[in-house]
């Protein structure tokens, strides 16, 4: 089979197309016929060596493709079932990957596979941003940043969903369009503000928001903790723009008892029973209409270099998939 894969970490250029085993499911594990993997800031992670990992690797956190064969113990599955996943260790991809049965979640009907791999990782990072990290009421406001982006939108019209305002930031008109029509009921356009916490604050009457959802990092940070209310929460939970470095701790105290965390989705689907419940609500969001999944770009599997390149360009509204 062939897979994308790094043999030492860099950027981009690192990621080589190359003709590798198709790997044996073991013992609880299963071989999948992979229809689509999903693009995600954390597979660059892992590429450029801020996630360490043993290498070589094939990278890919997050997919969606038909069972191909089962490894021994495995119940509960069949060959042909349409399967999804969500797992750093995928290595997704690839034309075949094999995940452990127990982290794979089935397909309902009128989930289609492209939907399925576009949906998991951040749909389900979504769900417990919205729903474990902060539970967010109807009336609670929230700033999302990058709201154009995959996460943004997936952010955007779940707390829409639920009632909640969404000042949403965005470079450009073009994205801030798109953030609006997924229900953002504000826009900051952080390239043409000098102060973008003081805007949210002025649309806030100066209260500040509840909430932050941060997946850009580095260079929102000092606005996100500047934007919030006191006792509100920033969940920091990637970095787009880099990684935000040490800061006192004190900052939070002078804030108004500012509470930060930098969660990870492995730690919020970590048991069956939490994967089933997260996995099954955004699908039953998706079937409701109240989700819309946009797919910004499918790219061949043998460029996948190319995906990283837009994706870190900050260039792209949507999900990025790669296609075997």
């Amino acid at each position: 089979m062939y897979a994308a894969r790094v043999t030492k970490t860099g950027g981009p250029e690192v990621l080589e197309f190359a003709e590798v085993e198709t790997p044996a499911p073991g013992p609880g594990r299963v071989l999948v016929k992979v229809a689509a993997s999903g693009v995600n800031f954390i597979d660059t992670y892992f590429r450029s060596g801020v996630y360490p990992r043993a290498l070589p690797s094939v990278l890919g956190s997050e997919g969606a493709g038909t069972v191909e064969a089962l490894g021994a113990g495995v119940t509960g599955l069949a060959v042909g079932d349409r399967v999804a996943w969500a797992d750093d260790n995928a290595g997704s991809y690839a034309e075949y990957d094999v995940i452990n049965a127990d982290r794979l979640v089935t397909l309902p009907e009128g989930i289609d596979l492209e939907t399925a791999a576009a949906l998991m990782l951040q749909g389900m990072t979504a769900h417990y941003l919205l729903n474990s990290a902060w539970q967010l009421k109807a009336g609670e406001t929230a700033l999302v940043h990058a709201a154009a982006g995959g996460m943004g939108l997936l952010l955007t019209q779940l707390a829409k969903a639920r009632g909640a305002r969404v000042i949403g930031t965005t470079s450009s008109a073009a994205k801030e369009l798109i953030a609006r029509e997924a229900g953002a009921d504000e826009i900051v356009r952080y390239t043409e503000v000098e102060d973008v916490a003081a805007e949210v604050r002025a649309l806030t009457g100066g209260r500040g928001v509840d909430v932050v959802y941060d997946g850009v990092g580095k260079d929102t940070f000092d606005a996100s903790l500047g934007s919030l209310r006191k006792r509100g929460l920033l969940a920091l939970y990637g970095g787009a723009s880099g990684q935000v470095p040490p800061f006192d701790l004190q900052r939070l105290n002078r804030g108004g008892s500012l509470f930060v965390t930098r969660p990870t989705l492995a730690d919020y689907i970590a048991t069956r029973e939490e994967l089933e419940w997260r996995s099954g609500e955004i699908f039953a969001a998706v079937l409701d209409g109240s989700l819309k999944i946009s797919i910004g770009a499918r790219f061949p599997l043998n460029q996948a270099a190319d995906a990283h390149v837009a994706l870190t360009g900050r260039g792209t509204t949507g999900k990025l998939l790669l296609i075997p």
